[in-house]
């Protein structure tokens, strides 16, 4: 899934590549992606991209009437959407002539802009979680309107606050989109692997130091992933993003920092990463699916 880094990175990179350009059409390829139906996607052609931005892991396109659109309102009309788990933007400086048949292909949404480039929103696999809004302001997406502060927003004093309000495993605590925003299983597996902490640990036992180990750890690594995805075109993003881990998607290969083997704690439809030495006191944790740790 991506996550703020790589999104931060999709925004730059649309940003360049699309700010004021118009919006020369949109075909709609998985209804299903579509969570809302007034203003319709439509609505978006001959306007005029004033501005590309994140909130948490949604991508906000902004655009304004343009002089094409001279009957449009004077407001914005934003194209918000989560690429999910399985979902992505691809890119082309030449979009395709042929047209988006809804049900023929992983494209949800296809844009095209007035100098010919544009992109698709696609999704892979049969879970289908893209979701893409059309509102005239991205606070009538009701999961955007509950995100968290953002990681670069969060102060030492206010991660102790969140630590301290109620008693939770770490890890659930930094992937909850309501308490912290952009972070998901990838960077809080890295995270806590920087912090030397347990993904299980108990959020109302972290003391002074834990907790600073912990909050210059989230700056630490997601500025390090901002910066790494910064200038790369949208096709390079994930594979620099898999480069960049040292515990997520390595189980069974040797931590970088002690040269233990990586661990992995399977759950029904995801699974995370850690080592041992660097986060558990060289205990492995049992997977979950038998319901324990390892004694």
């Amino acid at each position: 899934m991506p996550e703020m880094p790589e999104v931060e990175g999709l925004v730059q990179f649309l940003r360049e590549h699309t700010d004021g350009r118009a919006v020369a059409a949109v075909e709609v390829g998985a209804i299903s992606a579509l969570k809302t139906f007034s203003p319709a996607p439509t609505a978006l052609v001959r306007r005029v991209v004033r501005g590309v931005t994140r909130h948490g892991k949604w991508l906000d396109v902004a655009t304004v009437a343009g002089a094409a659109a001279p009957e449009a309102d004077d407001g914005e009309l934003h194209l918000v959407f989560h690429l999910a788990k399985a979902g992505w933007l691809r890119w082309y400086d030449e979009v395709p002539r042929t047209t988006v048949k809804p049900g023929r292909s992983p494209i949800a949404l296809r844009v095209r802009l007035d100098d010919g480039a544009g992109f698709d929103l696609t999704e892979a696999g049969t879970r289908k979680r893209l979701a893409v809004h059309v509102v005239t302001d991205p606070q009538d997406v009701p999961q955007v309107a509950t995100l968290g502060v953002e990681p670069a927003d969060l102060t030492l004093e206010g991660l102790r606050v969140l630590l301290a309000a109620r008693n939770q495993q770490v890890k659930g605590l930094l992937r909850d989109q309501s308490v912290i925003a952009g972070i998901g299983n990838a960077y809080s597996d890295e995270i806590l692997h920087a912090a030397r902490t347990s993904p299980f640990a108990l959020t109302k036992t972290f003391d002074d130091d834990a907790s600073a180990r912990l909050h210059a750890a989230i700056s630490e690594v997601l500025t390090a992933a901002v910066a790494e995805a910064a200038g790369r075109p949208a096709a390079e993003l994930k594979d620099a993003k898999r480069r960049g881990m040292r515990v997520h998607g390595r189980t069974g290969l040797p931590c970088p920092v002690c040269g233990d083997t990586v661990r992995e704690v399977s759950f029904a439809d995801s699974a995370l990463q850690y080592c041992p030495t660097c986060q558990t006191g060289g205990k492995p944790l049992a997977d979950r699916r038998m319901s324990k740790l390892l004694k």
